[in-house]
């Protein structure tokens, strides 16, 4: 498969000839140089854009950044392992595969590698180290980053893609934080109304609840992919009726700003009703506390 690279396992793999780098790091992975036609997956799973950077942590003898930055003329990439020597053989590859001008490697622990500015993450490690990274990933790396690895997963953090032949390349992209509480307000029917949102995370999964007036319903259909964001909300309001309202939007830190497509009944005469549809800019707004969970009464409405 691949490499490797960082942090010393327990037990067997800490002998005698580990014993410098056991102290130096927490777990370790033997490098074993990734097949060519597994490198090509994984650049293609990757889907690489122009002017993209990626990273690879672990690189080895750097044929995955190598790779990525023969793939496209205008990636850069850089490759971070532990081991001095691979990354000098891995400057030398990447040299004699003319791409030594956009490609760089560096001798560091994945732990210490800034992921804060990259596009895309290549690794492979034992599962253990995979799942230790993640938290590093999901905290560090920009909502939108796709991780590629081959064979091993991340734990309880699904893949966005596999791609299962003749083994498992996966792809993540991490997901934007959302979970929490906001608010946003729409005009509708003449009336300005409130919506007090909870969303709850795991990864790119989510539920969610909102209140409008005294009226509580269900999020839909919700779609968390990098930082861009849709629902579905379906609820009866007051003097309105029942209204389907489509978001759609792009979380931005603290906020979310795009639009909402609402299905509403409109009344033509006294016995007759319509629906009509229409799109609103929208904004939300995190924030500290929910008026979801404020008293509700007992009158019948």
């Amino acid at each position: 498969m691949k490499r490797r690279n960082f942090l010393c396992a327990a037990g067997a793999l800490c002998l005698a000839g580990l014993s410098r780098l056991a102290h130096a790091q927490e777990r370790f992975s033997l490098f074993v140089a990734s097949d060519p036609k597994n490198v090509e997956r994984m650049v293609a799973i990757a889907g690489l854009r122009d002017n993209e950077v990626v990273i690879d942590l672990g690189a080895g003898d750097g044929r995955v950044v190598t790779a990525a930055a023969q793939a496209n003329p205008t990636v850069r990439g850089v490759g971070v392992d532990i081991d001095a020597k691979l990354v000098r053989q891995a400057t030398a590859n990447a040299a004699q595969a003319a791409v030594g001008d956009r490609v760089s490697f560096e001798h560091r622990n994945a732990f210490d590698a800034d992921l804060t500015q990259v596009d895309v993450i290549f690794m492979w490690f034992f599962p253990e180290l995979m799942r230790l990274l993640r938290t590093k990933i999901l905290h560090e790396a920009r909502p939108g980053t796709r991780v590629v690895a081959a064979l091993w997963d991340m734990g309880t953090w699904a893949p966005d893609a596999v791609d299962k032949v003749p083994t498992d390349v996966n792809l993540w992209i991490v997901p934007a934080r959302v979970g929490g509480y906001w608010e946003w307000q729409l005009s509708l029917g003449g009336t300005q109304r409130l919506y007090s949102a909870v969303l709850e995370q795991r990864f790119q999964t989510l539920e969610g609840v909102v209140r409008a007036a005294n009226r509580h319903g269900l999020f839909h259909d919700l779609k968390l992919r990098g930082d861009e964001i849709s629902f579905v909300l379906m609820m009866t309001l007051a003097n309105l009726g029942f209204t389907r309202h489509e978001f759609s939007a792009r979380v931005k830190g603290d906020s979310m700003e795009g639009v909402v497509r609402i299905t509403m009944p409109r009344k033509t005469n006294e016995e007759d009703e319509e629906l009509e549809t229409f799109v609103l800019p929208w904004q939300a707004r995190r924030v500290p506390t929910s008026g979801f969970f404020k008293p509700v009464g007992v009158e019948a409405r």
